[in-house]
């Protein structure tokens, strides 16, 4: 079995946070989100990580994490670009938003033979839920039909801001833990003591109960399931470039869904106790800087996660895998 390899999206504009938000610090030691994504991630077995960024960013992205990991594990870097589609398309004029996370993750496709998992470079998923993944995805088989894909889900509760809407996919799960239909809302927020989401700009709105499973993005899935990404891309620019040709998104979750319907995946919903930080507004910030510091407190994580040496790292992390 191939080795599972992480991907990490960063190459979204951070409309909502004003900034580079993948490469802000969260801690006096300078450290952006990532790296306790990769810290995890290398922990619980990855050797190798890609990022997905701007061609533009890429010097940015070395200098604020990929030249410190450059000894620890392997970095490759690819670019998401607006113009990459399709022979016979043409980029809408006035486009500037990127294509989405289906798009994103399409832009690895030269760097993958095998399973991979794609998370976001902003979100904070935990320790538990990069063990679980891996040790799903070492072990999952290639080229069976349903193809054996997962997702870590998170309570919808537990994954909200106070300072304004968050984009989700809202998912149903059957009796023994397998993804049963999952839905992409791109607009929630608490409201009236819980949570609910809007789809015609807050002129109605669904209720959401708290602990509804929802996917932060983190998704583990087998070699074949790019060329699914390759092929149902066209489709989805035919129909959705006229309907919405300055903001439709081929987002990960629809191309999983429609193979969830076509009985052509089964997706292990793999629950984790952990709680999801991250930064979708500036506000959120101070909220993400204390609960760094508080997983610190308690051991999870040094204060300087990258300053050893290779092999006194190594020896180290090992240590602190059973803490995890």
């Amino acid at each position: 079995m191939k080795e599972p390899v992480l991907v990490v999206m960063a190459a979204g504009m951070g409309s909502r946070y004003g900034g580079l938000k993948q490469i802000d610090p969260v801690d006096q030691e300078g450290h952006i989100i990532m790296d306790f994504s990769i810290y995890d991630a290398v922990r619980a077995g990855f050797k190798k990580v890609i990022f997905i960024i701007k061609k533009e960013n890429e010097q940015d992205f070395r200098d604020a994490i990929g030249d410190r990991l450059s000894d620890k594990v392997e970095i490759v870097y690819v670019h998401q670009d607006l113009n990459n589609i399709p022979e016979g398309f043409r980029v809408p004029e006035g486009r500037v938003k990127p294509w989405g996370t289906g798009h994103a993750v399409l832009s690895c496709a030269g760097e993958i033979d095998g399973p991979f998992v794609v998370i976001n470079a902003d979100d904070y998923y935990g320790t538990h839920a990069f063990k679980m993944a891996y040790d799903f995805l070492i072990q999952a088989q290639e080229d069976t039909v349903p193809a054996q894909y997962m997702m870590v889900g998170y309570r919808l509760e537990n994954t909200l801001t106070d300072n304004g809407y968050v984009s989700r996919g809202v998912c149903e799960t059957d009796e023994n833990g397998y993804l049963a239909d999952i839905n992409e809302r791109t607009h929630i927020e608490k409201r009236d003591g819980g949570a609910a989401y809007t789809e015609d700009d807050g002129k109605t709105w669904t209720s959401l109960p708290g602990e509804t499973p929802v996917s932060m993005n983190m998704w583990g899935f087998t070699g074949g399931f790019m060329k699914e990404l390759v092929k149902r891309f066209p489709v989805f620019l035919e129909k959705s470039i006229p309907e919405n040709p300055l903001k439709c998104e081929y987002f990960l979750p629809f191309v999983v869904d429609e193979l969830l319907q076509e009985k052509k995946a089964a997706v292990k919903v793999l629950t984790t106790q952990d709680k999801w930080y991250g930064v979708t507004y500036k506000e959120d910030k101070p909220v993400v800087v204390a609960a760094i510091q508080n997983l610190k407190d308690q051991g999870l994580y040094p204060q300087g996660l990258w300053e050893l040496s290779s092999k006194t790292w190594f020896s180290a992390i090992v240590e602190t895998k059973e803490q995890c």
